[in-house]
């Protein structure tokens, strides 16, 4: 019987890789007690795989693995014993009972949305003109450049893969951006179809205020991961399958 689990990662657990995040599940998927299916064969694993894999640095609310179990308990329950094992930073929001036929959440995932927030670092980024900006300043240019970037026709940025690294016009995986309060809010083309980082966006958004890059000086935080429906609209990975009374 496969299910789906909500997770969201953060404070300290965003410097966790995600093979570790694997290892952890697996062990606390152990501990909770729950009776997993493992794998047939001469080394067996838990059933088990993950959606979206996040970067080093970036915390979420919006995570999401799939799991078989041999025997089902309620929601509820799955989410009580599941946190009974976390650590801080870690936390399981819900479990879903998916229909048989249902494909696994990495194969499905087409978008997810994103919170910037500017750090207060002040590390001297510098203009073209060599002038240093204060955070007020660099907050302030960056923040009106989002509207300003929406109305180019292409937005270039030089991609690099394992292979090789090419420019590349990121806009067709760009579905919004904006300003919130004083944070940048992206949603943007995730999964095997195409990928957009966030960071390619806010390469993009320095580049065109002239300020350099620096990865340090912003937190990024996945608010949902998202699948398209029957009809093709992008709604969250828990709309596969119903809850466990």
């Amino acid at each position: 019987m496969k299910v789906r689990i909500k997770y969201t990662k953060s404070g300290t657990m965003k410097y966790i890789g995600h093979l570790d995040v694997m290892r952890y599940f697996q062990k606390a998927t152990k501990r909770a007690g729950l009776d997993i299916a493992y794998s047939q064969g001469f080394s067996p694993h838990q059933l088990m795989s993950f959606a979206a894999p996040l970067a080093l640095g970036v915390t979420s609310e919006g995570e999401y693995f799939d799991a078989e179990f041999n025997t089902l308990i309620p929601s509820d329950e799955f989410v009580r014993r599941y946190n009974e094992q976390m650590v801080e930073g870690m936390a399981v929001n819900d479990v879903i009972l998916l229909p048989d036929k249902a494909k696994n959440s990495m194969s499905i995932v087409a978008g997810s949305d994103y919170y910037i927030t500017i750090l207060d670092r002040d590390t001297g980024n510098a203009l073209e003109h060599d002038n240093i900006l204060s955070f007020e300043e660099r907050k302030t240019k960056l923040l009106s450049m989002v509207s300003h970037l929406l109305e180019k026709d292409t937005i270039e940025v030089l991609r690099k893969t394992k292979k090789n690294e090419k420019v590349e016009d990121i806009k067709p995986g760009i579905f919004e951006l904006s300003v919130v309060e004083d944070k940048i809010y992206m949603f943007l083309a995730t999964g095997s179809e195409y990928n957009l980082k966030p960071e390619s966006v806010l390469e993009a958004l320095c580049k065109e205020a002239g300020i350099t890059y620096n990865k340090f000086d912003y937190q990024i935080h996945r608010l949902e991961t998202y699948m398209k429906n029957e009809t093709g609209a992008l709604v969250s990975l828990l709309e596969s399958g119903t809850r466990i009374e």
